[in-house]
């Protein structure tokens, strides 16, 4: 039987002009993370399925590539339920691996904590253009900064990246999940139904109000509740200042300092961004994932009608697996997104600098010095990297060792030569 040519469904082979941009792109984000302070690490690509599954992870949870017990652990004639034949399963995302590193690690770690994490994580969804079943997450996070210093340090980091790869006029959508609790409850919603209403407002750019009026409604939900909580997100649309706005209207319900903090947050970045971009209050937005406990962003790129990437803090997290919380935010790039998108947009890759060695034969000096340096000078400025030393006696052993450094051309100056 011929063997199969095709990579398994939904997963994709990366030929070398995708991989070039690829490597690059990642250079640019460790490099730029790595500036504001962000240490690389890593973690394994599985979890322990009580992890993955401990209702942290949203609608994902549902969609994890399950790994079987092995050996005399595997006895499936026995089985009665998934768990007696599952004990491990792939990664969905890198928060909850992170958590859980930072658990098992934390008295070994700084405080706080700024961890940079790229790698791979695994979903069994429908495969779609620009969405596959294996790809590259790249995320940093902050844990133990209380404040929203975290907040501020996390997007100007991202969009400091993005700005660095040539993305422009982009937008980051902000919102708290306080204040969408408490609009939720201002409008009469149970607690315990938050997340059933959330849901259905988080499809409001793609549905409108016509259509979660109608979703809330079919759910059961009262309609004078209904009405006034679409009526608060209608009005808040009229006002030129959102967060004061629903600071003073909610203010039964929230604690003034939310939306102090996020105004903060807004008014921070705005007044220190490296990018071109704006920052946006949007009390639509919710974010997936139930561990969100604060603040919460997205970038939105308006030009291309895409979102690439998204956060917010999530201080109970670490608590689950240590019974103490720890406050924690994170920032996470849509990788695949955003190289889809150069490529889309006829993205090159800069050409890595040419590596040149001036090599001067001792006893040059004077104006013939003068000249050669005027000429690595030169060639500097048109890109290349010239580095200019004095000739060895060992000439040969010299140029092994430069090689070795990446240089690839030799230019050789002697005193008999610049004579004439």
């Amino acid at each position: 039987m011929a063997l199969n040519k095709k990579p398994v469904h939904g997963m994709k082979d990366i030929l070398p002009e995708e991989m070039q941009l690829r490597d690059y792109v990642q250079s640019v984000i460790k490099d730029t993370y790595r500036k504001f302070g962000f240490t690389p690490i890593e973690t394994p690509c599985m979890e322990s399925i009580v992890n993955l599954t401990s209702k942290q992870g949203g609608d994902n949870e549902k969609l994890i590539f399950k790994v079987l017990k092995r050996g005399e652990k595997l006895n499936v004639a026995e089985a009665a339920t998934e768990e007696d034949v599952v004990d491990f399963g792939m990664r969905y995302d890198l928060t909850v691996p992170l958590v859980r590193y930072y658990a098992c690690n934390s008295a070994n770690l700084p405080a706080p904590f700024k961890a940079l994490q790229i790698g791979s994580v695994w979903r069994a969804e429908k495969p779609q253009k620009g969405r596959y079943r294996q790809f590259t997450q790249c995320d940093i996070d902050i844990f133990g900064e209380a404040s929203n210093l975290a907040e501020i340090e996390l997007i100007l980091a991202t969009t400091t990246t993005l700005g660095k790869l040539g993305f422009e006029g982009f937008e980051i959508r902000i919102n708290d999940r306080q204040i969408l609790k408490a609009m939720a409850a201002y409008s009469g919603f149970a607690e315990e139904s938050f997340d059933s209403v959330f849901i259905s407002l988080d499809k409001m750019d793609k549905i409108g109000f016509d259509g979660v009026e109608a979703e809330l409604l079919e759910k059961g939900f009262e309609k004078s509740c209904v009405e006034k909580y679409l009526a608060l997100y209608q009005a808040l649309g009229q006002q030129e200042d959102g967060v004061a706005y629903l600071a003073e209207t909610l203010k039964e319900y929230l604690e003034p300092q939310v939306a102090q903090g996020l105004q903060e947050i807004i008014n921070s970045v705005s007044a220190t961004k490296a990018a071109d971009f704006k920052m946006v209050f949007d009390a639509t937005l919710v974010r997936g994932m139930s561990y969100y406990t604060g603040p919460i962003f997205e970038i939105s790129m308006p030009r291309f009608g895409a979102a690439c990437g998204g956060g917010g803090r999530y201080d109970s997290m670490v608590g689950r697996f240590t019974g103490q919380n720890v406050p924690a935010c994170g920032f996470s790039i849509g990788f695949e997104r955003i190289i889809m998108l150069l490529m889309e947009n006829g993205f090159q890759v800069p050409r890595p600098p040419r590596k040149v060695a001036y090599l001067i034969e001792k006893g040059v000096g004077g104006q013939a010095l003068c000249e050669i340096i005027a000429r690595a000078q030169e060639a500097r400025q048109d890109g290349s990297q010239v580095l200019v030393v004095r000739m060895n006696k060992n000439k040969k052993f010299q140029k092994e060792q430069l090689t070795a450094e990446g240089y690839e051309e030799f230019v050789e100056f002697y005193r008999e030569a610049l004579k004439n």
